[in-house]
């Protein structure tokens, strides 16, 4: 038996389906001119003033002035719980505030939501989801269109209910999409999406005439998408020109000019315009180059403003270097459930390499990692860690370290610091952001994130020389999601990971591994120029083509 799943046979049929989908008979590339235009809306969808919202006591923001444009593509980026969902609902109408909040002329909104995937009819059929809202001459290419969506032939006619959570998301998108909306607010829309899905609405949103809001974690789709970005911080509310790297970087910048009070304003002017520059130079490559060029080349020395934000410290240091022979792993294979997950994986690793494991299938590289960490057996095959490794572990579901446990952070993290002193556990905390009466909470009660922090933080103490993180931007915001990142980029040893965080793995990894259905495709590049290259692209149609 071929082992593979009808999710992943859609998942190959996907990767031709996107570049062969004939929508338009001029050009059979871009399924995305052929959607229904929308009507077109007055210069300013969205004004406020002094806008306000509080719940009891609790000032959420205050005193917010903004005005969105017509064609803005805006990031609303903040801590969770800043208030990034309540400033959406109060756009939407859907919240009472303090002050003027006016849509323009002709606002339709079209909005998705976290769950909006759980919203769909699920006694529907994903064919007749789309045929409720198709009109005109798209009705004629509803087959083209759902196949390049991962649901040609039988996957139409699946009943909504019977989808995974990747395959509801893209349906719930595509009907979005379908419907004449000249404002789209899209509350974390790459929850659950691959590579390939997310790639085409990166496409889609930066061609789109009218107005979108964004609310994402995901850096690298801000930074395609996005001209503004909305930095929701501390109860107030600012707009500021770029994409999410010009932001972070430009704040960064602003910081460390006002440390420097001895510059004089001439030498900081010239170093805004060099940065500016170098980054408009670098945008040049994205489908918004030109209108994000005007918007940066306006900036002043006034419009940059440090960052109130606060990251996590995240340093990975290793007790002891590892020698250059780190793991052989030769011909592992594991069956779960009569479903083949790995077949014949084989790799070594050396010192310093830092890999990234991708591919449809999750479920595979959650196995694989749990056979190298001891915790599951393979059916066949062998894997050897070399003398001088240490390995920690940051599972997807980590669950088993935090239910029901009555612990209070201090006494939970010291279970696993060598040094037992509360002093130095609660500085180990602190770096964390758990200061104060933070760190009396008691493990169970504990939000995604902030488990995933503890975890980190248990990972750090423990001095291993290898790394393994299965999915570890799940749950964090931004800012712990940058600072892990950059703590893994200056990481000297090595990296076992897995995620869909297309800038973390673009930035972290110099290897990456594809687990396919029949083995591996093994290169070491860039994940981007992993996705880029013609020879993978081979190699991985071959891999999936003998598993059909």
């Amino acid at each position: 038996e071929s082992g593979i799943t009808q999710d992943e046979a859609a998942w190959i049929r996907a990767h031709a389906a996107f570049d062969k989908v004939e929508v338009d008979e001029i050009d059979t590339s871009a399924i995305r001119l052929r959607f229904p235009p929308a009507p077109r809306s007055g210069n300013y969808p969205v004004q406020m003033s002094g806008v306000g919202k509080a719940f009891g006591a609790k000032q959420i923001f205050s005193g917010v002035d903004l005005t969105i444009e017509r064609g803005d593509k805006i990031a609303f980026v903040g801590k969770n719980g800043e208030g990034k969902s309540t400033l959406v609902r109060c756009i939407m109408k859907e919240l009472e505030h303090e002050g003027e909040l006016t849509l323009g002329h002709n606002v339709s909104i079209g909005y998705f939501a976290q769950n909006q995937a759980a919203i769909e009819d699920e006694n529907r059929t994903v064919f007749q989801t789309i045929d409720d809202v198709a009109e005109g001459e798209i009705r004629t290419k509803i087959k083209d269109l759902l196949g390049a969506f991962m649901f040609g032939g039988e996957a139409s006619t699946k009943k909504v209910k019977v989808l995974s959570g990747g395959e509801r998301t893209r349906l719930a998108l595509l009907k979005l999409l379908l419907e004449p909306y000249n404002l789209l607010i899209l509350d974390e829309p790459t929850n659950h999406l691959d590579v390939t899905s997310i790639n085409w609405l990166e496409n889609f949103l930066a061609d789109f005439p009218n107005t979108v809001i964004v609310v994402s974690h995901d850096r690298h789709f801000l930074n395609q998408v996005c001209t503004y970005i909305c930095d929701v911080d501390f109860g107030k509310i600012s707009l500021f020109a770029g994409n999410y790297d010009f932001w972070y970087q430009s704040s960064q910048l602003a910081l460390q000019m006002a440390k420097d009070a001895n510059k004089k304003k001439e030498e900081k002017i010239k170093e805004l315009q060099t940065f500016i520059q170098r980054f408009s130079a670098n945008a040049s490559k994205s489908r918004q180059a030109t209108s994000r060029k005007k918007l940066l080349d306006r900036i002043t020395l006034d419009d940059i403003k440090p960052s109130t934000r606060r990251y996590p410290y995240i340093a990975f240091t290793p007790d002891r270097e590892a020698g250059d022979q780190l793991l052989t792993v030769e011909g592992l294979s594991k069956e779960v459930d009569g479903r083949q997950l790995l077949k014949n994986v084989s790799f070594t690793l050396k010192k310093g390499d830092k890999v990234a494991f991708v591919g449809p299938n999750g479920a595979a590289k959650t196995m694989l990692f749990k056979i190298l960490m001891g915790e599951e057996e393979a059916d066949e095959g062998t894997f050897k860690w070399g003398v001088t490794t240490t390995q920690t572990y940051l599972p997807s579901d980590n669950s088993a370290y935090f239910d029901d446990v009555k612990l209070n952070l201090v006494d939970w993290l010291r279970q696993y610091s060598k040094d037992p002193d509360e002093t130095f556990v609660r500085g180990f905390l602190g770096r964390m952001l758990f200061s104060g009466e933070e760190s009396q909470k008691r493990a169970e009660v504990l939000s995604g994130g902030e488990r995933v922090r503890c975890m980190l933080s248990r990972m750090m103490l423990s001095g291993a020389n290898v790394l393994i993180f299965d999915e570890p931007t799940d749950h964090l915001d931004l800012e712990s999601i940058t600072a892990l990142n950059n703590g893994l980029m200056s990481f000297s040893g090595t990296i076992l990971f897995a995620s869909r965080d297309h800038e973390f793995t673009q930035t972290v990894a110099n290897r990456i591994i594809e687990i396919t259905p029949v083995g591996v495709v093994d290169r070491i590049s860039t994940y981007d120029e992993f996705l880029s290259n013609e020879t993978v692209k081979q190699q991985l149609a071959e891999k999936y083509k003998a598993a059909e």
